[in-house]
């Protein structure tokens, strides 16, 4: 009978240079991830993200293994790297992992919309229920008086 396997970790499958790498660019974040990790870390939505995290070659901005999600800010060098982004993502989805990309002055123009939409693909793949929509300001009246009547 042959040994047992260990399991693979994510941590297993970065590459030593991307490891090292990724604690420089963790240690000097840009103004747009520092910004946006202010609303994601500590499981502020409920899931464990990881800020520059090694997987494979790569490093993602902000990573949840648990579900498997990537947040990507993409500053202007990303219109001339479309091919390598490209190679990127493919590896991400080939480890099943989603990515999710924004404009990195998204999280000083619509801080709230990010993370809402962050929030609103980890519960998908969470497989929570879809969050309610209330009734929009005015209508509770409405609806309120038509059970009344």
């Amino acid at each position: 009978m042959g040994a047992l396997r260990q399991p693979i970790t994510m941590q297993n499958q970065a590459t030593p240079n991307a490891r090292l790498h990724a604690r420089a660019l963790r240690r000097d974040m840009t103004d747009a991830e520092r910004k946006l990790w202010s609303g994601l870390r500590g499981e502020q939505l409920g899931f464990k993200l990881r800020r520059q995290h090694p997987l494979g070659n790569f490093i993602a901005d902000f990573a949840c293994l648990e579900p498997k999600l990537i947040v990507e800010l993409d500053g202007s060098q990303h219109a001339d790297q479309q091919a390598y982004d490209s190679a990127r993502d493919a590896f991400f989805k080939a480890q099943g992992f989603d990515v999710l990309r924004f404009p990195s002055n998204a999280p000083f123009q619509n801080f709230d919309g990010v993370l809402s939409t962050i929030l609103h693909q980890l519960n998908i793949w969470a497989g929570a229920a879809p969050i309610p929509t209330f009734p929009q300001r005015g209508k509770e009246e409405d609806i309120a008086q038509g059970a009344n009547s």
